[in-house]
């Protein structure tokens, strides 16, 4: 949520019905989770119905949530390979 000065990201994991993975960042966690159990996204999330958010953490400092995202997604990369 954003007050002008303050800012807080949400790093968020959603999962599909085959457990495929999408991970993402955001400003307004709740109004991003409905655009993807809407499918109002085009994209990866429409496409593989991943609706289901399974995990979030929140951050004060955009520059800790970046790195957290790039860090949850390399652990996925590393796992499927």
């Amino acid at each position: 949520m954003r007050d002008g000065f303050n800012y807080t990201l949400s790093v968020y994991i959603l999962t599909s019905r085959t457990d495929t993975l999408y991970i993402g960042i955001t400003g307004y966690i709740d109004r991003r989770i409905s655009q993807h159990k809407m499918d109002s996204i085009e994209g990866f999330t429409k496409k593989y119905k991943v609706h289901r958010l399974v995990y979030y953490e929140t951050f004060d400092y955009v520059l800790n949530a970046i790195r957290r995202e790039k860090q949850l997604k390399g652990w996925r990369e590393k796992k499927l390979r």
